[in-house]
């Protein structure tokens, strides 16, 4: 690899670290700043989406926020009936997957739903189920938010390795 494409390749590694290290920060700072007890939430969802192009991330990020609000919502009302176990916590992921069907999201939506309803019906927490289900919502639209904003006023750019 000549020495001009292997320093555009560092500067790009270098460009795209420091891009998702300043949007993850970003996204903790705005969880705590509305003192989100899971703020971590914020920053592993920015995380998630800054690893893609804008055009990418701006596709699959409603599905992401529509699967974490249903996640979010069905774990809310069954744990606010029923006490948690293996057998509601798999029959909950079963029907989650249909009604993201229904509602034509796909399995990223679907994926996202998954991971709040687990977090949601799994985690043993003194909170109301319904305040959990709201803290994780939240917490995944700041990072989701967060990414596409990063995306936006601070766009990756090309990869000079890419298709060379």
């Amino acid at each position: 690899m000549p020495v001009e494409k292997l320093s555009k390749a560092r500067l790009s590694v270098l460009d795209h670290s420091l891009r998702t290290t300043v949007a993850t920060v970003v996204s903790l700072f705005v969880a705590r700043l509305f003192r989100l007890p899971e703020s971590y939430w914020a920053p592993v969802t920015t995380l998630v989406v800054t690893q893609s192009s804008l055009g990418a991330a701006l596709a699959v990020s409603w599905k992401r926020l529509a699967g974490t609000g249903l996640g979010a919502l069905v774990g809310g009302l069954v744990a606010s009936h029923f006490p948690p176990n293996a057998l509601l916590f798999g029959a909950t992921v079963l029907i989650l997957g249909p009604i993201c069907a229904l509602l034509r999201i796909d399995r990223s939506a679907y994926r996202f739903g998954g991971v709040t309803l687990a977090i949601v019906l799994l985690i043993p927490r003194a909170s109301p189920p319904w305040q959990v289900a709201w803290h994780r919502f939240a917490e995944v639209s700041i990072g989701i938010g967060v990414a596409l904003l990063f995306a936006t006023v601070w766009p990756e750019g090309e990869d000079p390795t890419v298709g060379k």
